[in-house]
């Protein structure tokens, strides 16, 4: 158990879409550990393990004292109004933009024991929610914003001191 180092944006491993998990792995319950543990840092809503440098179908959650994770999470529904929201990523430190999302979500996975997972919201955990599950197909918010509040995240990026380095 231990609070894993955050892959930054550029990393190959948060463009490849993840693996679902094996209930049985034993090396689950570890994976499952730092991610709490990680996503327990202060300011964290949620850490993917993409993220923490695994390419499996796994996150935690940490919204309104609420801490969590689900195991091969797909959204099942998204309802409410598409918004622009404020939105930061961990793996893009510095930077918050206006990202498109639904205003309501719910994701369905399971549990270290295989039993089912429900986790749904609006506001910040339908965010959370979308935000995590984007990150297992292989995609940062980044990619998701509208095409000149991209091009200019981008450009802001690439001039980072983090990118740089």
């Amino acid at each position: 158990m231990s609070v894993r180092p955050i892959r930054l944006f550029g990393d190959p491993v948060l463009r490849s879409p993840s693996d679902p998990v094996r209930v049985g792995d034993a090396r689950l319950a570890s994976l499952v550990d730092d991610l709490l543990d990680t996503v327990r840092e202060p300011g964290r809503a949620g850490v993917a393990a993409p993220q923490i440098g695994v390419g499996l179908r796994a996150f935690s959650y940490n919204v309104d004292g609420e801490v969590g994770y689900v195991l091969n999470p797909e959204i099942t529904e998204l309802t409410g109004e598409k918004e622009l929201v404020e939105e930061g990523c961990l793996s893009v430190p510095g930077f918050w933009f206006p990202t498109p999302r639904w205003s309501r979500a719910r994701v369905e996975g399971i549990d270290l024991d295989g039993e089912p997972v429900v986790l749904e919201g609006d506001g910040l955990m339908a965010q959370a929610l979308q935000h995590e599950t984007d990150h297992l197909a292989g995609t940062l918010y980044v990619m998701t914003l509208e095409t000149e509040t991209r091009r200019d995240a981008l450009r802001q990026i690439r001039a980072s001191d983090w990118w740089r380095a």
